[in-house]
């Protein structure tokens, strides 16, 4: 049953550091905001609360999670790689038409990029800017394409790698169209994922490319996951592959998303 937020003033930090380890034991990660709802108290209290080193949760990407395992929700490639594959296909398919002879292109990391990289127009010279094990196997063996890849800590969850260096790197390079992944994408909470290390990366190329492109497909929808990366309005496509229903596709009317179906 889930528990009614109630004011308790005289609660011990103690006492809210365990109702937030059920919260976050029930959800897999809570947002700062959320937690001090639940609380009953003000997001710096919160903060503080998570400051000592006994408590057992930590404070990242602005949600509450679990410090012994922080990407909260667990996500692995091999558990990804056979899901909605129709669907991500269709999206990408979609998304790399929009693909021009002499591109600089970034792609994401997550199985669904593993599928734009496969869908790249035959022997169409382009230059790839990735991070993941998966599109670079796949781009590295186009011969007119120019492969740029990003190293760092290597994380197997997603075959992808982080650094400040690469961030770095990657704020020197001009981009003509960024493909970006999500593990969820809400109307009202943005565009988020299962890795924390993947927010930097996202944010860093949605802030300098000339187009940010969301490719997801349609169980995306509604979701929400632990690592928030980015507000709707970033994007300035959102490709979506699979049937979507008509009360979901209302939430976002205001916004630029195609819906392709197999039908389509």
């Amino acid at each position: 049953m889930t528990e009614t937020p109630t004011a308790r003033p005289s609660e011990t930090r103690v006492q809210r550091l365990q109702r937030l380890r059920r919260a976050v034991e029930t959800s897999g990660a809570l947002h700062l905001k959320d937690a001090a709802e639940l609380l009953k108290v003000s997001e710096m209290t919160v903060r503080r609360d998570l400051a000592g080193p006994e408590a057992a949760l930590a404070l990242l990407g602005g949600y509450v999670v679990n410090a012994a395992s922080p990407t909260g929700i667990k996500y692995t490639f091999e558990q990804e790689i056979d899901q909605h594959t129709q669907d991500k296909r269709l999206a990408c398919r979609s998304a790399a038409a929009s693909i021009k002879e002499g591109d600089t292109i970034f792609i994401d990391c997550g199985t669904t990029m593993q599928s734009l990289a496969d869908c790249l127009p035959e022997d169409m010279p382009l230059s790839v800017i990735c991070y993941s094990l998966n599109v670079a196997s796949i781009v590295t063996h186009r011969p007119a394409t120019q492969v740029m890849l990003m190293g760092g800590l290597y994380h197997p969850s997603s075959q992808s790698f982080s650094s400040d260096d690469g961030l770095s790197y990657l704020r020197r390079l001009g981009v003509n169209k960024a493909f970006i992944s999500a593990g969820g994408l809400h109307w009202t909470r943005g565009a988020s994922c299962s890795n924390f290390h993947e927010v930097a990366v996202k944010q860093a190329v949605i802030a300098t490319a000339m187009e940010s492109i969301l490719v997801v497909d349609a169980s995306k929808l509604g979701s929400l996951k632990p690592a928030f990366f980015s507000d709707v309005s970033s994007f300035s496509r959102i490709i979506v592959g699979g049937s979507v229903s008509a009360d979901t596709r209302k939430h976002f009317r205001s916004h630029p998303v195609e819906y392709v179906t197999s039908t389509a």
